[in-house]
């Protein structure tokens, strides 16, 4: 069979199997799977994990299972399951099955069983703090529980009661009776069951004792026929455990294969359910799909394309080693595709009234959609020669080499005239009120007429008549700087990570479908919506600083 060309180590690895004859009692098939726990919204080191398997899969023909891994039931809900499902459909992946770990708690339990019947499981009366205690040290070796040497009647008899709500939370585990010498502290006897009185969102009241992750993923893979499991780094200490689980639960060779990837670090973000789940919980955010977080809900909900985030996952790649990425990567791959395909539009964040004191009437003017598109053509623009202009976009004391306007100076508004700025109106704090100008009618954009005054800048604009109010919104990381990186999260958090402020937008931006992201002309991109009126929400800014 031709193989496909590996781009990274997992896809040389699966290439040496396929090569070697390894898979062949299973037809070649390559099965993977993506398992999520469902206690919170995925973000967007999850999207890395959804290239991984997702690209496999289309790579080798395969299929891939989305399980939900709910062995933890004080956690997990429908809510999450949706999010999850949601999420993916967002990203343009396909899955072949959705399963769940809850559909195999018969089989799990059956195949503890099996353990203790072939004495490779006992039940313990140790409380965790005491596992905890007995466990060891990377440097001393733990200590047996004292009822390790229970007899197999003893731990069926024992594991059944327990099943059946004998004994209350706590009080006694299933253990895994593996090396408590052993190097690898994940392998010195693992709790497999333990109990907890807790009604599951999918099984309700039937169980009151529930797997152990360790124990349940790796079996819940076998029972599925995976071939690679494919996880990030953190778990390449449990593969040991992983294979150890899979093996004295008598699967059948090929089993399944963990391949451990470095996990995606992003600076300024945070990456863990635990802590934006906290954020959630304690109102510092609306909820797990605000604009600042990045579950990938909120991610969408800020304006982000998808294929921007596999297109950052593509360029970080598939590594080894651990590694942290700017987030002027991940800003970059946005700001890319959206100048791509974003409608170009004008607003302006801090008004200022210019008006044309020899302009009579109004008119309308094609304005470019996207000059990267011409394919997609021109939209009308009101124009009645009164304007608001951006307040940054003049200055009475200019400093050298400035472009913009001035008392005096020319500045081509984007897509109308050119105009002379003749005299201001100041406030009774001194600040400018109104500015007023001259146009000259033959410098009109597009108009072949000669025109022998020049303007060195171009500033957007927006209509005084036609123009609608609109409401910015501003987003900072919700971390500060990476300067203080090993300190707890609660100390960077950003309590200005969210700015708002009111200005100018052309009407256009009210009328168009909620959701569409455009860019703003020398401002930035911007997702429109409708919160009791137009609002703005910036995506992310025109500069990069990545590339640079």
């Amino acid at each position: 069979m031709k193989l496909p060309e590996a781009s990274n180590f997992i896809e040389q690895i699966i290439n040496e199997e396929l090569e070697q004859g390894k898979l062949e009692s299973i037809g070649n098939e390559i099965h993977v799977r993506f398992p999520p726990e469902p206690n919170g919204y995925l973000h967007i080191g999850h999207v890395k994990a959804m290239c991984i398997n997702f690209g496999v899969k289309d790579k080798y023909h395969g299929t891939l299972n989305l399980r939900m891994d709910d062995t933890n039931p004080a956690k997990e809900d429908y809510e999450y399951v949706n999010s999850i499902v949601d999420a993916i459909k967002w990203l343009g992946f396909e899955y072949d099955k959705l399963v769940f770990a809850s559909d195999y708690y018969d089989r799990l339990y059956e195949i503890a069983e099996k353990y203790i019947l072939d004495g490779n499981a006992y039940v313990c009366d140790l409380t965790a703090e005491e596992i905890t205690a007995t466990r060891g040290t990377l440097t001393e070796a733990g200590k047996p529980s004292p009822y390790r040497g229970r007899s197999v009647e003893e731990n069926l008899k024992l594991f059944r009661e327990m099943k059946e709500g004998v004994y209350p939370d706590g009080a006694k585990t299933l253990r895994a009776k593996i090396d408590m010498a052993s190097p690898n502290v994940n392998m010195r006897d693992p709790i497999i069951y333990r109990i907890a009185h807790v009604p599951h969102y999918r099984t309700g009241d039937k169980w009151c004792i529930y797997p152990m992750y360790d124990f349940a993923h790796p079996v819940s893979d076998a029972i599925e026929g995976i071939t690679h499991s494919l996880c990030s780094l953190e778990f390449e200490n449990h593969r040991p455990l992983y294979n150890w689980f899979v093996e004295k639960a008598g699967f059948p060779a090929p089993r399944p294969r963990q391949i451990e990837f470095a996990r995606l670090n992003i600076t300024n973000m945070l990456m863990s359910k635990r802590y934006l789940k906290k954020l959630v919980d304690e109102g510092f955010v609306s909820g797990w799909d605000d604009p600042r977080m990045p579950t990938i809900m909120g991610l969408k909900n800020r304006g982000v394309p998808p294929e921007a985030l596999k297109k950052f996952c593509a360029d970080v790649g598939v590594a080894k080693a651990y590694s942290v990425v700017s987030q002027a990567q991940l800003d970059s791959c946005i700001r890319d595709e959206l100048n791509a395909n974003a409608e170009r539009a004008m607003a302006v964040l801090n008004p200022l009234k210019l008006s044309i004191t020899n302009y009579a009437g109004e008119e309308t003017l094609d304005f470019e959609k996207n000059p990267l598109r011409p394919e997609d053509g021109v939209r009308p623009v009101k124009f009645t020669g009164s304007v608001y202009i951006d307040r940054d976009d003049f200055s009475l004391d200019p400093p050298p080499k400035y472009k913009r306007l001035q008392r005096g100076g020319t500045v081509r508004l984007k897509g109308a005239y050119i105009v002379r700025c003749d005299d201001v109106k100041l406030g009774a704090d001194g600040e400018v009120e109104e500015v007023f100008c001259t146009y000259f009618p033959e410098s009109k954009s597009g108009s072949k007429a000669e025109c022998t005054v020049k303007a060195k800048g171009v500033v957007q604009w927006v209509d005084c008549e036609y123009g609608k109010d609109a409401e910015f919104r501003h987003y900072k990381p919700l971390l500060k700087d990476e300067e203080y990186p090993d300190q707890d999260y609660a100390e960077r958090l950003d309590p200005e990570s969210e700015r708002r402020s009111a200005g100018k937008a052309e009407p256009y931006l009210l009328e168009c479908v909620d959701d569409t992201p455009f860019q703003i002309l020398r401002t930035g991109y911007y997702k429109k919506s409708c919160d009791g009126g137009l609002v703005l929400s910036e995506i992310v800014s025109l500069k990069d600083s990545f590339n640079k």
